[in-house]
């Protein structure tokens, strides 16, 4: 640089003569550009003025280097044109003080609950505002005030970082997960859609499905998906819209295990409510025994408008018409006869005999025909007025039912046994008989099991006596049952079975019969 030129600054500087070299101008910037040959003053500004940063310095200005190296020559950065002096530059826009503040850096690593105590100490023995102090401690004001009502709320157990997000598990009351628990233990075959229609309807306890299952899953139950064989149909479903419009009938058999006889159970259902409206139980099937049941289920309820029938010998013939139709033409019932073999049409009362079977006379064990007739009867009370149905939206066959008529309802839930189920499944309840003791020096025990004593001594096997009690007085301990049973009266006291080469009509043999010429005279 030439010493003999004067720098371009010094006419600034003698201008602005008494004031503080750094402060700037009323738009806060430099000149609009330096005399030729201009240079920074001594003890001043360094960095390079405003109007150096926006010049686009070329790569030609440059010798031996690239724009970032330490040697530059001075003269090259003379070559650069300068913007015109008549186009101010853009100017600077001042900050106001107090406006804004340089963002506080936060610790990487969470404070432990010793920490938060520590600078909560700290805080209240300082005296600061929170804003000060946690400029101080690079923590925000919220936080502190955060820390400070936790601590007042839990004490030093408030500091300790509470897990995000909701909790896992299930929300349920500890009531309701073992209401739940002990429904599924006493009854292993209910499912969660059961559990839950019958937790809303008998401890009023709302839980659904899926709340259900998610308590099942953490208490160890397993779902086992059992493969079914393929439904290419679509389910086709029809219901009629108030009670006593449709009944469906059909008939279920099935062996009384201890006398190895086979017997018929017939039943009504309402295609609305799905409620038994009656049942009989014979040892045999025919169209009389049918209309009887069908009679008792009328003078019950009343008589519906339509009969949904199978092809069954009891309800159709094949040549005419039999006696069930010319029963229901008699008291002014259609008889609607499904397609054969389609037993879908009857699927309402083909899924009551399912559930007959699953739950009470697969297990049972009936002594005689008699006996059978009541527990099944008070099995068909539960499932009409206590047995939640999932067909009918949660409810019980006997809601919809007497939807009209809640008076007869309420009478007739008082007339059903409170253990009807466990009474159709087990029978009447017997006393439990355990007995100890010592004969001359030996140990010995007596206990029941079921219809049998077991007899256990000290180093002998183990005798079994059976023991039946008399069917007369432990049948008559059972409630009888709500549900009307077609019995034929017309018959009087029909035995339950014969003796081999016996028939039910021998005593009309014995019975004179008229000649051929009385006839004649009859006629004449």
């Amino acid at each position: 640089m030439n010493q003999e030129e004067r720098p371009w600054t010094e006419g600034f500087a003698e201008s602005q003569a008494g004031k503080d070299p750094f402060e700037l101008s009323e738009n806060g910037s430099l000149p609009a550009a330096p005399p030729e040959g201009g240079a920074a003053w001594e003890g001043e500004r360094t960095d390079p003025p405003l109007w150096a940063e926006i010049v686009e310095e070329p790569q030609e200005a440059y010798e031996g280097g690239a724009p970032g190296d330490e040697e530059e020559s001075w003269e090259a950065a003379e070559a650069v044109p300068l913007p015109p002096r008549g186009n101010p530059l853009p100017v600077r826009k001042t900050r106001r003080r107090g406006t804004l503040r340089p963002a506080a850096e936060r610790p990487e690593m969470p404070l432990s609950p010793q920490q938060k105590l520590l600078l909560l100490d700290t805080w209240q023995r300082s005296g600061l505002p929170a804003r000060d102090f946690g400029a101080l401690v690079n923590v925000s004001r919220q936080t502190l005030f955060a820390w400070k009502k936790r601590f007042e709320e839990h004490g030093p157990a408030g500091l300790v970082d509470q897990p995000k997000g909701a909790k896992l598990g299930s929300k349920l009351p500890e009531l309701t997960k073992r209401t739940i628990l002990m429904l599924k233990q006493a009854h292993p075959e209910w499912g969660c859609e059961r559990i839950s229609d019958t937790l809303l309807r008998g401890p009023a306890l709302p839980a659904s499905p899926n709340a259900v299952a998610r308590v099942l899953r953490e208490a160890g139950y397993q779902l086992v998906e059992q493969p079914t064989r393929p439904h290419p149909d679509h389910v086709r479903r029809f219901e009629r819209a108030t009670p006593n419009q449709l009944w469906q009938t059909d008939l279920f058999t099935f062996m009384l295990k201890r006398q190895n006889r086979r017997v018929y159970l017939v039943a009504f259902m309402d295609d609305h409510s799905r409620f038994i409206t009656s049942f009989g139980l014979h040892g045999s099937q025919s169209s009389p025994l049918v209309i009887e049941v069908l009679r008792a289920g009328i003078a019950g309820y009343g008589a519906p408008q339509e009969i949904l029938t199978d092809n069954g010998a009891q309800y159709v013939t094949w040549r005419g018409k039999g006696q069930f139709t010319r029963e229901c033409e008699k008291l002014g019932i259609r008889q609607i006869v499904a397609r054969p073999k389609r037993p879908q049409t009857l699927g309402k009362i083909e899924r009551f005999w399912g559930t007959l079977w699953r739950e009470c006379i697969e297990s049972a064990i009936f002594r005689d025909l008699e006996d059978a007739r009541k527990r099944i009867g008070l099995f068909i009370d539960h499932y009409n007025f206590q047995r939640v149905h999932s067909g009918i939206d949660g409810l019980v066959p006997a809601d919809r039912f007497f939807e009209a008529a809640p008076q007869v309802l309420a009478t007739l839930r008082q007339r059903v046994a409170a253990n009807a189920l466990e009474l159709a499944q087990q029978g009447v309840p017997k006393r439990p008989f355990y007995l100890t003791g010592q004969v001359q020096g030996q140990p010995f025990s007596v206990h029941q099991e079921g219809d049998r004593v077991v007899l256990q001594q000290a180093g002998q096997e183990r005798e079994e006596i059976e023991l039946m009690p008399p069917a007369a007085e432990s049948a008559s301990e059972l409630p009888l049952a709500v549900c009307p049973q077609g019995m034929p009266a017309a018959y009087g006291e029909m035995p339950d079975e014969l003796p081999p080469g016996a028939s039910a009509l021998d005593e009309n043999l014995d019975q004179p019969q008229p000649d051929q010429g009385a006839r004649d005279e009859e006629e004449a």
